[in-house]
């Protein structure tokens, strides 16, 4: 990996965002329609702008057909050109786009565009967590449509608060400006949906793996990653003590 991985892979998310603000923009599309529009046009800028600068990497995306050839190249980018469909039709803010490059299965370039707040998040230069929160409860990021039974478990076991959003993206990035301090997600996820949240929150020194503490891999035969864990650090311990504690069972 090198600087300019990251530096590609910020700009691709950049504009595949802010074609996506304008596609919404532009009112040619509404309900499922925007959102098979925003997914379709997302995946070209990005599939052609990673074919042209880094012919000789593999792809996964979530909007292409399965290509085999990526488990055989140890640089592979694994994108969701529209993560959080749902909230990005529904003219939501909680919707992103991921990029990252995934060398021999770890993360190490990426990032997250949040382009309907007009943030890019990226390893290089990595982001700053911000401080911690002087005092009030633990604040767990969860999805909105779908939170995790092991999620209301531990929230008891730790006193702490539920906040429901949109995209794994946004739910991560919140962990990094401290509107949360942690996300939590079980129960179906697949590679493209983690990549480049992890990425960037690892790089950034916030705690990001599986539910079981085991550390996250990609470019594996089957995409699915059901679960993720993304806190600060100091949280780590307590988090995957209480998971353990609810009986979760890494799948």
């Amino acid at each position: 990996m090198s600087d300019s991985d990251a530096i590609l892979a910020r700009e691709l998310a950049r504009a595949a965002g802010e074609v996506l603000v304008a596609l919404r923009g532009s009112g040619a599309f509404c309900g499922a329609a925007l959102g098979a529009a925003g997914d379709a046009v997302s995946h070209a800028l990005l599939a052609g702008g990673l074919a042209g600068a880094c012919p000789e990497d593999g792809l996964l995306s979530e909007e292409s057909g399965p290509d085999p050839r990526r488990l055989g190249r140890a640089r592979v980018w694994i994108v969701d050109p529209l993560d959080g469909t749902r909230e990005y039709r529904e003219g939501r803010g909680d919707w992103a786009v991921h990029v990252a490059l995934c060398e021999h299965g770890v993360p190490a370039a990426a990032a997250v565009a949040l382009p309907a707040r007009g943030r890019v998040f990226s390893t290089e230069p990595a982001e700053v967590v911000a401080a911690a929160r002087a005092r009030g409860a633990v604040r767990i990021a969860v999805s909105r449509t779908r939170p995790p039974a092991q999620a209301g478990r531990v929230a008891a076991a730790m006193h702490a608060e539920l906040v429901p959003m949109g995209s794994a993206g946004a739910k991560a990035m919140a962990v990094l400006t401290g509107e949360v301090d942690a996300y939590l997600h079980a129960g179906g996820q697949y590679e493209w949906d983690s990549a480049a949240p992890a990425g960037v929150a690892l790089a950034a020194g916030l705690h990001a793996s599986r539910i079981d503490g085991s550390p996250l891999r990609y470019n594996r035969p089957d995409p699915a990653l059901p679960d993720l864990l993304v806190c600060r650090a100091e949280l780590a311990g307590p988090l995957l003590a209480a998971l353990a504690e609810a009986g979760t069972v890494a799948g």
